[in-house]
């Protein structure tokens, strides 16, 4: 019985290892069970993630004149919005690529801010995500850390020209040196993995209508092995935060 269950979870969400599978069949069922009998059971049936990571070493690069990184590895977020990333990421619908441009809270690993656009190189789906983080950030006492790569868009006076009006502190990867954003570069993996392997993204007319779609359910159901298997939103409110 419990195979059959993996099974039909898998069927939904191809992307997912046994862990979080059986996170999900003891959510839904009330079901106690090891992870380690799920194992055996996946294991037995050939049920396997289609999702695999491949990891490449690069040398660290120097460092922004401008803005250093002042997080230097040091993610242990307490509140939400201490430590947010942003990110731009490519993705592919019905032939055409698109460039999807987010803002993660490194907290509960939550997407705070999501635009996308299909004309290359558009710089407006930085800038709408940012004005979407200075509201969400206006009434804070305490400062934001906005942690991004030295992308062009990141590195420019007009898109840092005024936030320390709004109590955001930049800082900036080394050049070249994904290790220096790890949560944001690995759910870029994840997601794109996820998305590919869960869904049909060409079914969709409106790929704005599926990232809203997706975004919603990122959010608010998908549970994270980095949140101990809750959603970001159950995690948030597990600490205390609404």
């Amino acid at each position: 019985m419990l195979t059959n269950l993996l099974n039909e979870e898998h069927e939904k969400h191809p992307s997912y290892g046994y862990h979080r599978l059986a996170h999900l069949i003891r959510k839904n069922t009330g079901w106690m069970f090891s992870d380690n009998l799920a194992h055996k059971c996946c294991k037995n049936a050939a049920i396997r993630s289609t999702a695999r990571k491949k990891y490449k070493y690069c040398k660290p690069g120097h460092e922004n004149v401008r803005f250093k990184n002042i997080v230097s590895g040091k993610w242990n977020a307490k509140e939400p919005l201490q430590i947010v990333v942003s990110d731009m990421t490519m993705l592919k619908h019905r032939g055409k690529n698109y460039e999807w441009t987010y803002i993660l809270d490194t907290f509960d690993n939550s997407i705070i801010s999501s635009h996308i656009s299909g004309r290359p190189g558009d710089i407006r789906t930085y800038y709408e995500c940012l004005n979407d983080l200075k509201l969400l950030t206006k009434q804070k006492t305490t400062p934001t850390v906005l942690h991004t790569d030295q992308g062009a868009v990141y590195s420019s006076r007009p898109y840092n020209k005024d936030l320390f009006n709004y109590n955001i502190k930049r800082s900036m990867s080394r050049v070249g040196t994904p290790t220096d954003n790890p949560i944001i570069e690995s759910i870029n993996g994840w997601i794109k993995s996820e998305i590919a392997s869960d869904y049909d993204i060409n079914e969709y007319s409106d790929i704005s209508k599926f990232l809203q779609e997706f975004v919603r359910y990122y959010n608010n159901d998908r549970p994270a092995y980095a949140l101990g298997y809750l959603s970001p939103k159950e995690y948030r409110q597990y600490y205390g935060f609404t």
